[in-house]
């Protein structure tokens, strides 16, 4: 990493632990293997979205052309939201592409990323199975959120009705995840996800 670039993640850095905006906003951030091109976030679920109550954790990767170019980000905590792969943890935001400028800060990353589990993109989808289900049948995508989220991210819901679903799955010899996956993208219907995995 450049002298600039590690520099101004050491500032960046510093500013987060010391400032009370990231203890108020639900955010952290640390270093991985002391390693100042690679750090983990975390990002508390928003009041109000199926993401409530949950704890994100997300790669970040700072390239040699910091602050110039953006950071490489990717949830590691599996979510179910259109703008973020549900396999990969790939996320599309216009400012990890495109609309980023150098005054913005890892900081900024985190919190729009808070922000955009309060509003989704459907339009501009990452994962298109997902963004088709917010779009059409609103009541699965907000049931299947708070469900991952749970899952996942160490939310406190429960669900009863889609765990059995899941147990059903794992009864005839499907991972976990993957049973939780198919059924997520069959709307919860049982028999066409076993048609999926089995036919």
């Amino acid at each position: 990493m450049t002298s600039m670039a590690e520099a101004r993640v050491k500032r960046e850095f510093k500013e987060a632990l010391s400032g009370e905006e990231f203890r108020q906003c639900h955010i952290k951030m640390e270093l991985v293997n002391d390693n100042w091109t690679e750090l983990r976030g975390e990002i508390a679920g928003p009041r109000g979205t199926p993401y409530e109550g949950g704890r994100f954790v997300l790669e970040i990767k700072v390239p040699e052309g910091y602050p110039f170019s953006p950071p490489e980000v990717r949830f590691i905590t599996r979510i179910w939201h259109p703008n973020v792969s549900s396999v990969t943890g790939a996320i599309r935001m216009d400012i990890l592409k495109d609309h980023w400028a150098a005054a913005m800060t890892l900081r900024t990353v985190l919190l729009s990323l808070q922000g955009m589990l309060s509003v989704a993109e459907p339009d501009d989808w990452q994962d298109f199975v997902v963004a088709l289900q917010f779009k059409q049948r609103q009541d699965i995508f907000l049931l299947t959120a708070k469900h991952w989220t749970s899952a996942y991210a160490g939310g406190t819901r429960s669900f009863p009705e889609l765990d059995l679903k899941i147990q059903r799955l794992k009864d005839m010899g499907i991972d976990e995840h993957k049973a939780r996956a198919v059924l997520s993208k069959e709307n919860w219907d049982l028999e066409r996800a076993a048609d999926c995995l089995f036919l």
